[in-house]
């Protein structure tokens, strides 16, 4: 396939790159240069790609201006034993109209997942989470989506796509294979009444800052993900002040790092994004240097899957069986070989949604079950389900 959007890496990062050590993980990596062109995409497990779009960005102009700085720092860190073949693609320059710019991000993105190689989005501003999404209709499935963020990004439906409505278009565009979303680190004060009750309508699911400050509750949420988009407005300005929006509260750098490693160690996340670097508000590339071990994370998460679910069959696991109030039972597996948890929603016939049967949870969610306590995930699935 011709991918003449993407632009090589620029001569003054490869010339910075001979510098690095030979371990290192720029070094490690097949890289697309002016003079090698594209790299070879044969056995590839992960190919990271920067998009320099902002145009639709709200209160963050600039934010696609240039993201050498994250890779400057990304290629002189140090690898961990791993195992996974990475490439660097280049950049999605601006298109002539910003549909140029979502088409080539799709187009891109659709034929990496079709040779199951993982992507990496450097954005840009976080409507292009909007473009990863459509590049899953080529796949014909449902998506769960994982949105880490202090705002819900609904707007309206009026609103034409951008960075704070993008939600809306996923929810009403057709065509329409968004299974599930999910919230993590929303701040109430940034969100009206209105869009979170729409969510609870929809059976979405939404988790204030300080919940998940107990980053053990993450891991289930990011298990059920097919595609995880972080808007750097999520963590707090102190920690990355390279987002116009930022806020004083929010993650912590080595919080959003263990999220990032828990997409990571996901086997169902199939493709990864990181929204809304603007190198304009960077002070000594501190932002830059975050999201490169934001990346790292990410990386060193897949290589520790464990690919039990969706790979392994039924009877790798231990399974349980809780009656509910109303006697019907609810079945819970547990994997022989992470000891994760899963619960089991019935559907009666064999449609679109079977890849959702059955739910990631915890071993408290299992001994809350037993005491007639049913998680509240299981619910807002078999609502979605029936």
């Amino acid at each position: 396939m011709n991918f003449d959007f993407l632009t090589p890496i620029k001569d003054t990062i490869i010339a910075h790159l001979v510098l690095q050590s030979a371990q290192s993980l720029g070094r490690s990596m097949a890289i697309h240069s002016a003079q090698n062109g594209l790299p070879e995409l044969e056995d590839v497990q992960i190919a990271i790609f920067g998009v320099l779009e902002d145009r639709n960005a709200i209160d963050n102009l600039w934010c696609g201006e240039n993201i050498d700085a994250i890779r400057k720092h990304l290629y002189q860190l140090f690898p961990g034993n791993w195992h996974t073949s990475i490439v660097d693609l280049g950049d999605i320059q601006k298109g002539n109209t910003i549909a140029d710019t979502y088409f080539a991000v799709s187009t891109l993105t659709a034929y990496l997942l079709k040779k199951n190689i993982i992507p990496i989005i450097i954005g840009g501003s976080q409507d292009i989470t909007y473009a990863n999404y459509r590049a899953y209709d080529t796949l014909e499935q449902t998506v769960n989506i994982v949105s880490v963020d202090s705002k819900f990004d609904i707007g309206s439906s009026e609103d034409e796509l951008n960075s704070r409505s993008y939600l809306s278009k996923i929810v009403m565009d057709e065509p329409t294979n968004m299974f599930n979303f999910s919230n993590i680190g929303y701040q109430t004060y940034y969100n009206s009444q209105e869009e979170l009750d729409l969510l609870q309508s929809l059976f979405f699911d939404a988790y204030r800052l300080g919940e998940v400050k107990d980053l053990t509750k993450v891991e289930p949420i990011m298990r059920d993900a097919d595609m995880v988009s972080i808007d750097l407005g999520a963590i707090r300005q102190s920690e990355a002040p390279a987002n116009n929006t930022c806020s004083p509260n929010g993650f912590y750098g080595e919080e959003i790092c263990a999220i990032a490693r828990y997409a990571g160690i996901s086997d169902k996340v199939t493709s990864f994004g990181i929204y809304e670097y603007n190198p304009r508000f960077d002070r000594n590339n501190q932002t830059a240097s975050l999201v490169s071990q934001m990346i790292w994370y990410f990386i060193e998460g897949v290589n520790y899957r464990a690919k039990d679910y969706p790979y392994s069959t039924k009877e790798s696991y231990q399974k349980f069986i809780v009656l509910a109030e109303n006697d019907d039972p609810i079945n819970f597996y547990k994997s022989d070989k992470s000891g994760r948890w899963w619960m089991e929603i019935n559907i009666l016939t064999n449609n679109k949604y079977k890849r959702h049967t059955l739910i990631p949870c915890t071993y408290q969610d299992y001994l809350e079950a037993t005491e007639q306590k049913i998680p509240e995930r299981w619910y807002k699935a078999q609502r979605k389900l029936m």
